[in-house]
């Protein structure tokens, strides 16, 4: 016999488990299942966004009242679920089709682009900015989508927020520009591609270093060095 949280919360354990028919029919006898919060305060259309479920969110997505940027408890939407995964390239069209708001902050003040980043989703990444996603907004750490991009040296990336009018020199809370965080990773490759962009080589983090003193090791500080200097850049 089923448990009273099971048997409440049977239409999020399905849209988890991928059953659709389980889900049509649960919504045919009850549609307000679609509206009710479980433990973790996600409504069904979160747990079938962060599965993948496709067949699943375009039944939710037409139920009465639908809201597609209701926020769990942590303050995520569907559609910065939907940013966060691979290959979801249909189910961010579906929401943004939907009208899902591309610039919400969860609860660190996170938006969907700061996701893709960190996910080096360049496609997701592109529908967002084509559809009004701001390059401009910064986490509670202070992070823009361009530190997470540099982060992860994704130099198409890093092209694309720059191109949408990301500040290049911008800073976080550790006092850390998109340029520190390439170094710092690693991304030889990136850290040459913000410098062409105008990122400052003398800014200092919080603990007085600059981003070439972040290097991991004397090659990609070399790399770095030497390819500025081919791009006209003199940093050492």
């Amino acid at each position: 016999m089923a448990s009273s949280d099971e048997s409440r919360f049977a239409i999020h354990a399905a849209c988890r488990e991928g059953k659709t028919v389980v889900v049509e029919s649960l919504l045919n006898a009850n549609p307000k299942l679609a509206h009710r919060r479980d433990d973790d305060n996600r409504l069904p259309i979160h747990w079938a966004v962060s599965y993948s479920h496709m067949p699943i969110v375009k039944l939710l997505v037409q139920t009465k009242n639908f809201d597609v940027d209701e926020q769990d408890g942590s303050g995520w939407t569907p559609l910065m679920m939907a940013a966060s995964l691979k290959d979801s390239d249909e189910l961010v069209d579906l929401l943004i089709s939907r009208g899902a708001d591309v610039n919400i902050k969860n609860n660190n003040g996170t938006t969907a682009l700061h996701f893709t980043a960190s996910k080096s989703n360049l496609d997701i990444a592109r529908k967002l900015v084509e559809n009004k996603a701001s390059a401009r907004v910064k986490d509670r750490r202070g992070q823009l989508p361009l530190h997470r991009a540099a982060a992860v040296g994704s130099v198409p990336l890093i092209k694309l927020l720059l191109e949408a009018k990301s500040p290049v020199n911008a800073t976080d809370i550790d006092g850390m520009s998109a340029l520190h965080h390439a170094i710092a990773e690693g991304h030889g490759d990136a850290a040459v591609e913000l410098l062409k962009a105008g990122a400052e080589p003398d800014k200092k983090n919080t603990d007085g270093a600059t981003a070439l003193e972040l290097a991991p090791d004397a090659k990609v500080k070399q790399f770095v060095i030497h390819n500025a200097e081919l791009e006209g850049i003199e940093l050492a």
